[in-house]
């Protein structure tokens, strides 16, 4: 059989016949001569036929379970725009950073991310130069010539250095508006003060984050306006467990306000263990957890305004607080995890997680967090490397001296093989001098607020030394 009857052959059949035509030569040799192994080529057509089957079913069920998942996600959100965290903290490193650059006029003016601070939007495009690879990703979409791909970028690159440098002229400013404007349908609309949800209030004397209209509107959606206001988010050492015994509530309304809340959270720490304790329960939620949930919205009445303050006259280094909660859940006693990562006097990230073992000893529990809070300042140490700053000796502050003993002295490895792996790498970040583990005081251990419940006054003091004001 020669080619020219494989492709008669399949002429009814565009698989088959796709699969002849790509057939090349070595592939011909491999399989034998043209007219005595028919049916190894039989046998390989038939192969590839089922793999590109089995390829297209996997495919397909890739696609309905990602169609499953957001339809979930967007179900449980309830109102506002459906945000990755991530995207969130890049954000606030931004401004955290961006606060030390501030031109005569009081505006962000001097980075790479100053043209989402000056609230620079676009019509096609998510957000516009927060760092280098947003730039390419616009500019591959429509500034770029042909048959020079480069030029476009470049150009593009040339005019936005150009615009942000502190020698800029009026005149080269607006020749780059013009130039956004008719490129990618940009417009200039000012000073920042909303975007994505956070309220963005810009100072001589710093930044004020918060989300207090959004506070507003989700108390509206509820019907919570007339709500007896809380102190706490709250009960001090108060631990939620399944109450199976309990009655049931609507599951809908539990998972919207509960995704509700945690878009809050981008901007209020203060509320980050009290709902991530409630979430735990929305698959099958009872009525002591939806007053638990209504307890959060009590506080939010009695703290609408409440949100993050970057001071301009802050010391630019990053460091980082974590803590634990040893055995809190009283449910299957597994301890929580919580831990901040500041630039200066700037919380610009934070975290609460219930830790996915059940750790034998608080020296573990604190370990494990420790590894956690790590790997977050690992990640930001790699965002800085865009700004040019590569940090250090980042210091980790814990309140647990066992803690600190194992990750600095490798004689007491040998008694850590309970704990996994996989939490180990701090040891070697240790080594490598990208961190540094440093003993603070449990009272000053800002991370505390992140893990647990706390009475009227020991709250209030960790809302105010994490960073938190009413403006």
């Amino acid at each position: 059989m020669n080619r020219s009857n494989i492709a008669r052959n399949s002429k009814g059949n565009p698989v088959e016949n796709l699969k002849a035509l790509c057939l090349s030569y070595d592939k011909w040799s491999a399989l034998g001569s043209m007219t005595g192994d028919k049916d190894k080529l039989s046998d390989f057509l038939k192969i590839q036929k089922h793999k590109e089957v089995k390829l297209s079913s996997r495919r397909s069920a890739l696609q309905d379970d990602l169609t499953r998942r957001t339809a979930s996600i967007q179900a449980t959100r309830g109102m506002g725009v459906m945000l990755p965290t991530r995207r969130l903290e890049v954000i606030e490193l931004n401004l955290g950073y961006l606060e030390t650059r501030v031109d005569e006029r009081g505006t962000i003016n001097q980075d790479k991310a100053s043209l989402v601070a000056q609230g620079w939007m676009s019509k096609s495009a998510f957000c516009m130069a927060t760092h280098r690879r947003g730039i390419c990703q616009i500019a591959s979409s429509g500034f770029e010539d042909p048959a020079h791909p480069q030029q476009g970028l470049q150009s593009l690159s040339r005019h936005f250095m150009a615009c942000i440098s502190p020698k800029s002229s009026p005149s080269m400013v607006k020749d780059f508006e013009e130039l956004m404007q008719k490129e990618f349908k940009m417009s200039s609309m000012g000073e920042l003060t909303f975007f994505l949800g956070l309220q963005v209030k810009q100072t001589t004397a710093g930044i004020f984050l918060s989300q207090d209209k959004y506070v507003k509107d989700i108390l509206n959606k509820f019907d919570f306006r007339t709500i007896k206001p809380a102190s706490t988010p709250i009960e001090a050492h108060k631990s939620l467990g399944k109450d199976e015994e309990g009655e049931d509530v609507d599951v809908h309304l539990y998972r919207s306000m509960i995704g509700c809340l945690m878009y809050l959270t981008a901007s209020r720490p203060d509320i980050m263990f009290a709902v991530c304790l409630c979430a735990r329960f929305q698959v099958t939620p009872k009525v002591s957890h939806m007053h638990a949930v209504k307890r959060i919205f009590r506080y939010l009445k009695h703290q609408p305004k409440l949100g993050l303050w970057y001071p301009k006259d802050s010391p630019f280094h990053l460091e980082a607080f974590s803590d634990s909660d040893y055995a809190g859940d009283n449910h299957d006693r597994r301890s929580t995890s919580g831990g901040c990562q500041y630039l200066g006097r700037r919380l610009v990230s934070w975290q609460c997680k219930k830790q996915t073992i059940v750790a034998i000893s608080s020296t573990e529990a604190e370990y494990v967090a420790a590894a956690s809070c790590c790997a977050q300042v690992l990640w930001m140490q790699n965002q800085l490397l865009d700004y040019g700053f590569n940090f250090m000796n980042t210091e980790i502050h814990i309140d647990n001296e066992s803690t600190i003993c194992i990750v600095k002295n490798p004689v007491l490895h040998s008694k850590t093989k309970h704990i996994q792996i996989r939490h180990h790498f701090i040891r070697d970040c240790y080594e490598q001098r990208l961190i540094n583990v440093v003993k603070v005081h449990t009272d000053d251990n800002v991370a505390d607020l992140l893990t647990k419940g706390f009475d009227l006054a020991r709250f209030n003091f960790l809302v105010v030394t994490i960073g938190m004001m009413n403006p």
